[in-house]
């Protein structure tokens, strides 16, 4: 019995990661910036290529921006497309940067997000589709919303 629910546990899981193989490879189509894996690994880090192309996460409170306090605009790190201003970031208390708004809607895309067994909403960048993080309905007024986002997937542009 214990090796049946393993099993099924074991199906379930590849059947997941193949459909959202399968979505990545579907949104690939709706990003100006297109370019081969091959590609990304030899312009990325080992971690921006895990977190901005396999939709990886860095760990809490080790990213070089949680905790940054200047002015400036954070870009995506992939493409350099303007992604959030700095006085749309606040202190969430998650070890990751917040912000609760974005730059534009062109800019930072939503894509459903089913892994991990829960539904959110995932935040790429909208000119190269590079993962940045999620976004949650958690956040400090005007918006309400908490953009939970990978340092490692931003560069910082100061003023």
């Amino acid at each position: 019995m214990k090796i049946q629910i393993i099993l099924s546990f074991l199906l379930v899981s590849a059947l997941a990661a193949c459909a959202q193989t399968n979505e990545s490879a579907e949104n690939q189509g709706d990003f100006k910036i297109q370019k081969s894996e091959k590609e990304w690994r030899e312009e990325l880090s080992d971690l921006e290529y895990r977190v901005l192309r396999e939709k990886g996460t860095e760990r809490a409170f080790t990213g070089k921006y949680w905790d940054n306090k200047e002015d400036g605009t954070y870009l995506c790190a992939a493409c350099e497309l303007p992604l959030f201003e700095s006085e749309t970031k606040f202190k969430s208390g998650t070890g990751w940067p917040s912000f609760y708004d974005i730059v534009s809607k062109e800019n930072v895309m939503e894509l459903r997000d089913e892994s991990l067994g829960m539904v959110r909403r995932e935040v790429v960048c909208g000119r190269c589709g590079g993962h940045l993080g999620h976004v949650f309905e958690d956040g400090p007024k005007p918006t309400g919303l908490r953009y939970c986002i990978n340092s490692v997937s931003l560069e910082f542009r100061k003023e």
